[in-house]
């Protein structure tokens, strides 16, 4: 138990550049957040509902994270500063997934009107950036990478970097960078939104269509010189 505690410490240490010790890290909300969830969660288990919720709300009112007893966390995830966490009952979290503040894992309402699955799913590695809202039964799949105030509503392929609203891929693959992590979420200088790069692209095309254009313009307007000169010349003759 210890060991996997020290474990636990110094995963957080390898992605947050703040802390000094692991005695620092002890302090930190959002492992106290988690530490209390893994005791709600076992006593939600164990169908004592009114206990888990007891222990959910003293951790709430503690660390300003609402982690619903009833979700699924898999090993060393990270709440870093974790002011206004929200996670949902049927959400699952895999390992070494990394959570800023103010994030939203939500739920939706079942098509069918039926309760099930109604939580987002993240798989292992991933960073959800501060204020994104992951919302209804997706699946983020694993070193996905979800910027800061994406809105994600669908599922996210492996190793995708989404931003915007409604959150949307850019061409940057987070594999291609990935091989350590990177504290903070995504390299901010390499990535473009992709509703600009679509609007560059259109603004390009447009240009070389006006290039075209002026230039067909052109060779009509000397096909037209050419023909129109003999006839005056000839009109003239008559004269």
């Amino acid at each position: 138990m210890f060991n996997g505690l020290v474990a636990y410490l110094d995963s957080i240490k390898a992605r947050d550049p703040a802390p000094r010790s692991r005695w620092e890290i002890l302090l930190y909300p959002g492992l106290l957040a988690v530490g209390l969830h893994r005791v709600a969660h076992w006593l939600f288990e164990a169908r004592l509902f009114f206990l888990a919720r007891f222990v959910n709300h003293l951790s709430r009112f503690l660390t300003a994270i609402d982690i619903h007893p009833g979700a699924k966390i898999g090993r060393h995830l990270f709440i870093d500063h974790g002011f206004g966490v929200v996670i949902g009952e049927t959400a699952e979290i895999g390992d070494n997934v990394s959570i800023y503040q103010g994030v939203t894992l939500g739920g939706t309402d079942p098509a069918n009107g039926i309760g099930g699955k109604r939580h987002p799913t993240l798989a292992n590695d991933v960073i959800v950036g501060s204020g994104a809202q992951i919302l209804g039964p997706v699946t983020v799949n694993s070193r996905a990478r979800v910027g800061a105030n994406a809105v994600v509503t669908k599922d996210v392929p492996e190793g995708a970097v989404m931003v915007g609203i409604p959150a949307r891929s850019t061409l940057l693959d987070a594999s291609e960078y990935a091989r350590e992590f990177v504290p903070y979420g995504t390299p901010c200088s390499e990535n473009f939104d992709p509703a600009t790069q679509k609007v560059e692209i259109l603004q390009c095309q447009l240009e070389q269509m006006q290039k075209q254009l002026t230039a067909l313009i052109e060779e009509r307007d000397a096909v037209a010189v050419d023909i129109e000169a003999p006839r005056r010349k000839g009109n003239r003759n008559r004269a």
